[in-house]
C-alpha cells in the first residue's frame, strides 16, 4: 500500500467516507482504524435501547464488520492510532500489545467526541453512568434488569459487547432512584427510559428550564410535561458531588447545599472532542476546541481531513466555524470527504443546529439562531415571536396546540431561526425552518411558502406559516 485512504474512528463520518471513496475509486486502498469494537452505529438510539423499545444493541448497527470487508474496507477494529506524523505521513498504531506504522496518501481523522463529568466530584463511583456509546448502554441496561431475569446474549453484540462488565452489573440490585444530571437531549431522553422501569426519577438541571439550547418556549414546555410524568425536577440546581459507600454512589449534593439519596447517576452534561490524538501536529483547532476544517472537510495541514464529532462546520446562518456534533452532518461530512479523496471533489456543507428531543409524548425542534444574545453577538437585530396553533384542522380528531417561536434579523427581515414544540407531529416541523434556514429567506418569504394542507396533516395555516406571519407584520 503506497497511497492508502487511512481512517481513523470507524463510526458515522468515518465508515461513511470509507464506503464513499471505494465507490468512488474501487481501486483505491481504505483503511479504517476503530481501537474500539462498535463500528456505525446510532448514539441517538441509546436511551431507547436501554428503554426496551429497541431490543437488541444489534438494531443499533448501521454496517456490520462483515458488510464493511463486503464494500472492499480494510477495517481494523482493536487498533488505536496514538500518533500522527505529517510530514512522513504516517501514523503509529498499537494493537495487542503490538505497535507500528501505517502510512497514508490521505488521512481521515473522525475520533468523534467523549462524555464529560468535569467538575462534579464522584463520577468514577459504580453506578455512576454517562451513555456516549453502545458499552455504555449496555451497562445502564444490564442494571436495571433484575438479576433473575437478566442474561447477556439478550442484549445482543456479538464480540463487541463488555461481557465482564454487564455480567457485573447484571448481577446487582436494581436501583428504585436515579438522578440524571443534566437536562439537555440525553438527560431527557434518559429520564424517560428510566422511568419506564418504574424507578423514581430526579432530573437536575443548573438552568431555569430543561434543554436549554431549544428556548425558553419549549423548556417551559418540556417542565411542565416531564412534572405531569411523574419526573421530579430541580431547576437552578447545579449538582457539585456524587457521594459514595462501598464505591458505590448512594447521595447528589448541590451547590445549594441540598442532598438527595439515590441508588444511581447519569451525568448527562455534555461532551467534547477528541482532539489529542493532534496535539503534537500543525494542525490547528478552532475557537470551539474542535478541529478546524475548510469547506471540504480539509484541516490546515494538506490531505489532512477530520469530520464528525471531532470537527468544525460551517454554520449556515453566521456563516463562521461552529461545533455541532449531531449524527447528520457527521454522516454528511464523512461521505463528502470520501467522494473528496477519490477524486470527486464534495463541499460538506454547512449546519444550522438542527435537532430534535423527545419528552414522554411531548416533541420539539430547534434550527438557527433561537437565542437572541447569541444572534447580536453575530451582527444580528433580532426580534422573535411565539404562537401557538393547531396541529390539524380543528375539527379533525387528534389536534393539539403547536408552539412555535420563529426569531428574525429586524433590519432585513432574514429568518434566523426557530422552535417547535407540541405533541402531534411537532418536530419534524423544524424542517420547514431549517430549509428556509438553508435558502437565507427573509419571513415574508416564508411565509409565502406553499405548505401542503389537508384536515388530517395540517391546517390551511401551518404553525409555521402562522408564526412567520405574525414575525413578519411587526417587522418594519
Amino acid at each position: 500500500m503506497s497511497d492508502p485512504f487511512v481512517v481513523v474512528g470507524g463510526d458515522a463520518a468515518g465508515l461513511s467516507a470509507a464506503s464513499k471513496c471505494r465507490r468512488t475509486d474501487p481501486d483505491r486502498d481504505v483503511v479504517v482504524f476503530e481501537k474500539g469494537q462498535w463500528i456505525s452505529y446510532a448514539h441517538c438510539g441509546t436511551p431507547y435501547f436501554v428503554k426496551g423499545e429497541v431490543e437488541r444493541l444489534d438494531d443499533l448497527l448501521s454496517l456490520s464488520p462483515e458488510d464493511a470487508g463486503e464494500r472492499g474496507i480494510d477495517l481494523r477494529r482493536g487498533h488505536e492510532v496514538v500518533a500522527v506524523d505529517t510530514d512522513e505521513q504516517t501514523v503509529t498504531v498499537e494493537s495487542a500489545g503490538a505497535t507500528f506504522e501505517q502510512p497514508y496518501g490521505d488521512l481521515l481523522v473522525a475520533t468523534g467526541a467523549r462524555a464529560i463529568s468535569d467538575p462534579i466530584e464522584g463520577a468514577p463511583l459504580d453506578s455512576v453512568f454517562t451513555l456516549h456509546g453502545l458499552d455504555h448502554a449496555a451497562a445502564i441496561r444490564s442494571y436495571l434488569t433484575p438479576p433473575g431475569e437478566f442474561d447477556p446474549a439478550d442484549l445482543g453484540g456479538g464480540d463487541a459487547l463488555p461481557e465482564a462488565v454487564v455480567e457485573r452489573y447484571g448481577a446487582m440490585t436494581p436501583p428504585e432512584t436515579v438522578a440524571v444530571v443534566g437536562a439537555g437531549y440525553v438527560g431527557v431522553e434518559m429520564a424517560e427510559a428510566f422511568e419506564a422501569w418504574d424507578l423514581d426519577v430526579h432530573l437536575f438541571q443548573r438552568t431555569g428550564y430543561p434543554v436549554p439550547g431549544f428556548g425558553e418556549a419549549v423548556g417551559e414546555a418540556v417542565a411542565e410535561h416531564l412534572r405531569d410524568t411523574g419526573v421530579t425536577l430541580h431547576l437552578d440546581e447545579e449538582v457539585v458531588e456524587l457521594r459514595g459507600e462501598d464505591g458505590h454512589v448512594s447521595e447528589v449534593v448541590c451547590e445549594s447545599g441540598s442532598e438527595l439519596d439515590v441508588d444511581a447517576a447519569l451525568v448527562g452534561i455534555g461532551i467534547e472532542p477528541n482532539t489529542e490524538l493532534l496535539a503534537n501536529t500543525p494542525v490547528e483547532l478552532g475557537a470551539s476546541g474542535a478541529i478546524a476544517t475548510d469547506a471540504y472537510g480539509q484541516t490546515s495541514v494538506e490531505r489532512v481531513y477530520a469530520a464528525g464529532d471531532v470537527a468544525e462546520m460551517p454554520h449556515m446562518v453566521t456563516g463562521e466555524p461552529t461545533w455541532d456534533p449531531l449524527g447528520l452532518p457527521a454522516n454528511r461530512a464523512g461521505r463528502a470527504i470520501g467522494a473528496t479523496v477519490g477524486g470527486d471533489p464534495s463541499p460538506v456543507g454547512g449546519v444550522a443546529g438542527t435537532a430534535m428531543v423527545k419528552a414522554f409524548d411531548l416533541e420539539a425542534g430547534r434550527a438557527g439562531l433561537i437565542d437572541e444574545e447569541r444572534a447580536r453577538e453575530a451582527g444580528f437585530d433580532p426580534v422573535s415571536k411565539t404562537i401557538t396553533a393547531g396541529s390539524r384542522s380543528g375539527y379533525y380528531p387528534g389536534a393539539a396546540e403547536t408552539t412555535v417561536t420563529l426569531t428574525a434579523d429586524r433590519e432585513t427581515g432574514r429568518l434566523l431561526g426557530g422552535s417547535v414544540v407540541g405533541t402531534d407531529r411537532a418536530a419534524i416541523r423544524i424542517d420547514t425552518v431549517a430549509t428556509a434556514l438553508g435558502a437565507e429567506m427573509t419571513v415574508g418569504e416564508l411565509e409565502r411558502q406553499d405548505l401542503g394542507y389537508a384536515p388530517p396533516f395540517s391546517p390551511v395555516w401551518d404553525p409555521v406559516l402562522v408564526a412567520a406571519k405574525v414575525l413578519n407584520g411587526s417587522l418594519p
